[in-house]
């Protein structure tokens, strides 16, 4: 048996995106929330790359074969008046698992948000993802007890939105 090629990681292109977009339909269906995915690939793209970007992601290969993906943006949290990294998607093939790539992505993002001057990283994960679990222990992550992650979508976000009037977008974009 031949040795595998050793990992690459790199910040992703827009050449990328129809890559991304199916590492987020196979991480979707591993999940069992691909009936969830309504992205495309101009929305991800636009997202990614365009004038108002509010995303990035780093691409990893085994070889030539794309093997996985980190995508993640920046938050800000008002306890440490610092910005912060939130972990979005960490998706590595399953022919690539358990030989370290997650772990490679995620220093990447480490990276990232130590040379940005973030306070934190944060991410979610589903509770029955136990190889994800273990990973986490692994590099010293640790469970946020007592937070609920609340989520609005759809109508209901919509109709809240309605109570506010119209406002100009945040400055500085």
């Amino acid at each position: 048996m031949t040795e595998p090629p050793s990992f690459q990681l790199a910040a992703a292109t827009p050449a990328d995106v129809p890559q991304i977009l199916h590492f987020i339909r196979e991480l979707a269906d591993y999940e069992r929330l691909a009936h969830e995915v309504t992205a495309t690939a101009p929305l991800l793209h636009a997202a990614l790359f365009g004038p108002e970007r509010v995303a990035f992601a780093v691409m990893a290969k085994a070889g030539d074969e794309p093997a996985g993906y980190a995508l993640y943006f920046f938050s800000f949290s008002t306890f440490l008046g610092k910005a912060g990294v939130y972990l979005e998607d960490l998706y590595v093939t399953p022919q690539w698992r358990g030989r370290g790539l997650g772990r490679l992505l995620m220093a990447y993002v480490a990276r990232v948000a130590v040379d940005r001057g973030c306070g934190r990283m944060e991410w979610s994960v589903l509770d029955w993802n136990e190889l994800a679990l273990k990973t986490y222990r692994a590099i010293g992550a640790t469970p946020l007890d007592g937070w609920t992650m609340q989520r609005l979508t759809g109508m209901s976000l919509q109709a809240l939105a309605a109570a506010w009037p119209a406002a100009p977008p945040p400055s500085g974009r």
